[in-house]
């Protein structure tokens, strides 16, 4: 991945819908070679997807939190995760060090959605043996791009 591709995938970040005309003049080449340089990153597999970005608020999920998960064993950890990648709420779901076995980010209309989720929900998945949830009160960074490497050689 050179310099090029770098600039195409921050111009995509900010605007998955540009065209392509409009990001080979952004990132100086041709249209062409701008489309043939986003199909080579997508069958790559550095660009898995286009999306959206959503007002979660906007559709009733108002509350943010993270919620703390302690399994069992970890030959529960199969079934955990099937459960929770069908639960809408869940928006993340990462396996972690330390106390905890997941820690994950959860919207929900509300304390007594989350209520529903944790004590309805998580807690009846085989293997949970405890929850540890923090709510967020606001959030002054949210994003899902991640850092870019720098243009320039470390020194």
């Amino acid at each position: 991945m050179d310099d090029v591709d770098l600039s195409i995938i921050r111009q995509l970040s900010a605007n998955s819908r540009i065209s392509w005309a409009d990001l080979g003049s952004a990132v100086g080449i041709t249209r062409q070679t701008a489309a043939e340089r986003v199909q080579k990153l997508e069958q790559a597999g550095v660009i898995r997807s286009y999306t959206i970005s959503i007002d979660a608020e906007a559709l009733g999920a108002d509350l943010l939190a993270f919620v703390a998960i302690s399994l069992e064993r970890p030959d529960h950890s199969e079934p955990f995760l099937a459960a929770v990648s069908a639960m809408p709420e869940v928006l993340e779901c990462h396996h972690v060090a330390g106390e905890d076995s997941y820690l994950l980010k959860v919207r929900t209309a509300g304390t007594g959605g989350l209520e529903k989720l944790i004590s309805h929900q998580l807690r009846r998945i085989p293997g949970v043996t405890r929850t540890r949830t923090t709510i967020v009160l606001s959030s002054s960074k949210e994003t899902a791009i991640p850092p870019f490497p720098s243009a320039e050689p470390a020194k």
